[in-house]
């Protein structure tokens, strides 16, 4: 099975969140798939095949579960079939049967996925604690993502986080993961954020496209503003810009291919 490793949103090797992407020749079964994912060990690993022309079916798994969304492993995907065809505009088709418009912009790449709403929700001192986070300015619920969004104040202490990942899984059931952000202490930027997700994928994702379906939505509200350059500052740190148009979100971004061969399954 062809395989191949990228890094996504970033234009540096060995920076940005890895993915892999695998190309398989024949059907494969959910738990074989899941095996495969669990033995690479990424973040994320895309299945994708060809149904038409260029619309592509396309599932993401973690080490742990398969995810519905993933934005870098979609990134990834679309360089490797940029890269290997001649295609300027693709689709891939999700296993919820939702479609992601892929397009090819210069050395980057375009895609577009659904807007999803977040609503009031409370966080357990427990969770806070885990976190290692002083203060809360806001928080709230992607109930479609499973994920808490917690704003606090300053970027800098985001980026000095050092979670308790034992207490963090403790302090809460029930969620797929923990994003927390911040507004930006730089005018390169709009807001910074991470992702904790021990629940079901790794401790921390590196670069996370997929909360853009809330965040930009998000931070679009907070901002008075519809585009956004987002930084994520884990320690392999990603950069992309967003756009809101209605119920859609545009995600612009780079990628890197590392690596190119073949899984024996």
């Amino acid at each position: 099975m062809k395989t191949y490793f990228v890094d996504s949103f970033t234009n540096e090797k060995f920076k940005g969140n890895p993915a892999a992407v695998c190309l398989p020749n024949t059907e494969l079964d959910s738990e074989t798939m899941q095996s495969i994912a669990t033995e690479i060990g990424f973040s994320e690993t895309a299945f994708i095949k060809q149904i038409s022309d260029n619309t592509y079916s396309i599932r993401f798994f973690s080490p742990k579960t398969e995810i519905p969304l993933c934005g870098h492993a979609t990134l990834a995907s679309s360089k490797i079939v940029f890269d290997t065809t001649s295609f300027e505009n693709i689709k891939f088709i999700n296993a919820e049967n939702v479609e992601l418009p892929i397009a090819k912009v210069g050395n980057k790449i375009k895609m577009q996925f659904p807007v999803y709403s977040t609503q009031e929700t409370e966080v357990p001192q427990e969770m806070t604690d885990a976190l290692g986070i002083s203060g809360i300015s806001n928080k709230r619920y992607s109930p479609k993502n499973k994920i808490i969004l917690i704003e606090i104040k300053s970027a800098i202490e985001l980026a000095n986080l050092k979670p308790d990942f034992t207490a963090l899984i403790n302090s809460y059931t029930g969620i797929n993961g923990v994003l927390v952000t911040a507004v930006s202490d730089t005018e390169n930027f709009d807001f910074h954020y991470r992702y904790f997700w021990p629940w079901s994928g790794t401790n921390e994702d590196p670069v996370t496209g997929g909360v853009q379906t809330f965040l930009t939505k998000y931070w679009a509200e907070r901002l008075n503003k519809t585009k956004f350059n987002a930084y994520q500052s884990s320690s392999r740190t990603g950069i992309m810009s967003t756009e809101l148009v209605d119920d859609k979100v545009f995600i612009l971004g780079e990628a890197v291919t590392l690596f190119e061969g073949e899984f024996i399954i």
